[in-house]
């Protein structure tokens, strides 16, 4: 099961892109095993995707995570998520997914494109750090990470049971 859901990944990725640069893909992340749980019928998602400097007229720089799309697993993107809480606000929007596994396509720190693989579970958060600002616990165990290529976490192992600390 976990190889037809990499192959589909991977399919998956090479669609998004076309004729364009090929994104990274990573494992898939899913909520912190030692984060909270409620009873909510509906799980969420936060992603801090790169960050961007926004201005106007003479007020000072003012930073704001990039907007993304979320996809099924067979391709059909399902929502266009506006990742700004307020105008003015760094914060990512959090949003309300069913369970399930999906596919984030959403620009990183030194990086052009993510195709990120979620796992959304009732009650949960799914946090996804792109944008090079997670800080973890000093004993987290790197085995329960999901990283990017040059080593940096953006977070949990879907299925992982070990993790401690922060979302």
């Amino acid at each position: 099961m976990k190889s037809v859901f990499i192959l589909l990944v991977a399919g998956f990725a090479s669609l998004l892109v076309g004729c364009s640069s090929t994104p990274v893909v990573l494992a898939p992340v899913g909520p912190n095993p030692a984060g909270s749980e409620s009873m909510a019928s509906m799980g969420a998602l936060q992603v801090f995707s790169s960050l961007v400097g926004q201005s106007e007229g003479d007020n000072p720089t003012w930073y704001q995570h990039t907007d993304y799309p979320i996809y099924d697993l067979r391709g059909k993107r399902l929502k266009h998520v506006d990742n700004t809480v307020g105008y003015y606000e760094q914060a990512p929007r959090r949003v309300a997914l069913p369970a399930g596994r999906f596919l984030v396509k959403a620009q990183a720190h030194d990086y052009s494109w993510v195709v990120v693989p979620v796992l959304i579970q009732n009650g949960r958060t799914t946090r996804v750090h792109l944008d090079d600002h997670w800080t973890l616990p000093a004993n987290a165990p790197k085995r329960e990470l999901v990283s990017m290529p040059n080593g940096d976490p953006v977070g949990w192992r879907a299925g992982s049971t070990n993790a401690i600390g922060i979302n």
